[in-house]
């Protein structure tokens, strides 16, 4: 979800994968690329009992949002490097497969299995009406439910 700027031909790009597990640039409009978004990997509370959250990407945001949680995605502004929004990992939202054997596939979350000691497992219908399960890692919120 990297977004790439070429100045000389002023072209804003973001980054993602296609199906078959390749690099593709989708072209964006210059207002979308001033932000991107960001899974929240981990949430603790450092030295001096300050809570803060670590994205995917390794960013650290001290002090976020009581709201966000573990898996969540972040809305953040490149420019001024804060938290616009968050939208949250809950059913019904639209998530992307950032990894794993359905790499690049965009569907509708609609359900979430838990496996302590290994392995959530997430369920995930595509516009095509074919549903698929996959790791909750290699699951990224890009929509709100609706």
């Amino acid at each position: 979800m990297d977004v790439v700027t070429i100045e000389k031909t002023k072209e804003n790009f973001r980054i993602l994968y296609d199906v078959k597990g390749r690099f593709i640039l989708k072209k964006i409009k210059s207002d979308e690329a001033k932000y991107k978004l960001c899974k929240v990997k981990s949430r603790s509370i450092g030295p001096n009992k300050i809570p803060y959250i670590v994205t995917h990407d390794g960013r650290t945001f001290r002090y976020p949002d009581p709201n966000i949680k573990v898996n969540d995605t972040l809305k953040l502004n490149l420019v001024e490097n804060k938290i616009m929004e968050s939208l949250p990992f809950e059913i019904g939202c639209t998530v992307y497969i950032q990894s794993g054997n359905n790499i690049g596939r965009i569907g509708q979350l609609t359900n979430v299995d838990s496996h302590p000691g290994s392995f959530d497992i997430v369920h995930v219908k595509d516009s095509n009406g074919v549903s698929f399960s996959t790791r909750i890692g290699n699951a990224f919120v890009i929509g709100n439910a609706k």
